[in-house]
């Protein structure tokens, strides 16, 4: 199989670079597209083929991946719709890019809405997958692709924006929970790299507990929570101090 993605910055790029370390594909079999040399020669680095020529790279392609900006997709799919194989697969990452806007493009190809997060580059990745007339074998086919790269999840196109928060924003915010995590660590005494280690471990530890359980949350804080506890006296704390609340407006913010 032979992919482009279209766009190799900072979830392009971590696209391709999960794919690569996952070896999914050869890196051969990667095409990335960019403007910029310094992109381009960071892709080369990784073994994969990189121009500055949408048209040109999308000719072999079996899939082609959208990963530039929401407001350069229309530019970048009239230039290279036109050189698209009719059974290629057309994947759009652009946040806010439905499927009315590509189907101007690309007609009636099988086509899907894509978010990944970055963590992608980790193997650890969350990504939702949505499509447009596709069959479940070509769903499958996209789909397979992210696999090595973490979890993924089809869900449907009016799901899309309010997971994108979730996980694509979340990303964001739980390192921004680690970083005051970290201060507050400092406060008490522990260094900083020490606090980021611990933190980032506990974490960790957490969301594997979820994931291996599919206990609810509270199922578990339970079990921390002794009356009359430190733990319960700072978790009433961060609530006194908006913590759900933040959390709940910041999320709804992001849609």
């Amino acid at each position: 199989m032979k992919i482009t993605v279209i766009g190799a910055g900072n979830m392009g790029g971590a696209i391709i670079r999960g794919l690569v370390a996952s070896r999914r594909l050869a890196p051969e079999d990667v095409t990335a597209v960019a403007v910029h040399d310094n992109t381009l020669n960071a892709m080369r680095a990784l073994g994969v083929q990189a121009t500055a020529d949408a048209a040109q790279a999308v000719a072999d392609a079996d899939v082609v991946l959208l990963a530039v900006k929401p407001w350069l997709v229309e530019s970048v799919a009239a230039q290279a719709a036109p050189a698209v194989r009719a059974d290629a697969l057309i994947g759009s990452v652009a946040a806010g890019i439905g499927f009315e806007t590509l189907a101007s493009h690309f007609g009636d190809k099988p086509l899907f809405r894509i978010m990944p997060n970055t963590a992608v580059t980790v193997g650890e990745g969350m990504t939702f997958i949505t499509s447009q007339n596709a069959s479940a074998e070509q769903a499958q086919v996209m789909t397979s692709l992210f696999e090595p790269l973490g979890m993924v999840m089809e869900v449907l196109e009016k799901q899309f924006e309010g997971c994108m928060a979730l996980a694509s924003c979340g990303i964001a915010y739980a390192l921004r929970y680690v970083r005051a995590a970290m201060e507050g660590g400092i406060e008490l005494g522990i260094p900083p790299l020490m606090a980021q280690t611990i933190v980032a471990q506990t974490i960790k530890g957490a969301a594997e507990i979820l994931l291996r359980t599919g206990n609810h949350p509270e199922a578990e804080i339970d079990k921390v929570t002794t009356p009359g506890g430190i733990t319960i006296k700072g978790l009433n704390a961060m609530e006194a101090n908006g913590f759900t609340r933040a959390v709940i407006e910041g999320l709804k913010a992001s849609k």
